[in-house]
């Protein structure tokens, strides 16, 4: 069965950095678009990004343009979401998401999400 592990939450300082990484087991990872949402309290569930399924094309949601980074090894099942720059309104659950296809966010399977908090 499809399986998708969040791991690098953590609480970090406005300005400073982190790195999720999503492990994928149970599917053939390197046939399918990856993304990344996020939800914070009281607030909808956002796109934060998706990487196509060679690693060939991304795209970002405007608020975290030019700071945030989606990349993927293949070899290794795992797609990673680099996080510069981070501000307070950025705290949420982040979650990892599996599309049906390799390219586009119809998404088939979701990880159980992880606490990204940005406060001083």
């Amino acid at each position: 069965q499809v399986q998708l592990v969040e791991s690098g939450g953590d609480l970090v300082q406005p300005g400073g950095s982190l790195r999720l990484s999503c492990a994928a087991s149970g599917f053939a990872f390197d046939s399918y678009a990856m993304s990344w949402y996020r939800q914070a309290p009281g607030k909808e569930r956002e796109l934060v990004a998706t990487i196509s399924s060679t690693g060939g094309s991304t795209s970002y949601a405007d608020s975290v343009k030019g700071r945030f980074t989606i990349s993927r090894d293949n070899g290794k099942k795992t797609v990673y979401l680099q996080m510069n720059s981070l501000k307070p309104e950025d705290t949420a659950v982040y979650t990892c998401a599996k599309s049906v296809r390799p390219w586009g966010t119809q998404i088939g399977s979701w990880g159980q999400g992880i606490q990204v908090t940005v406060s001083s």
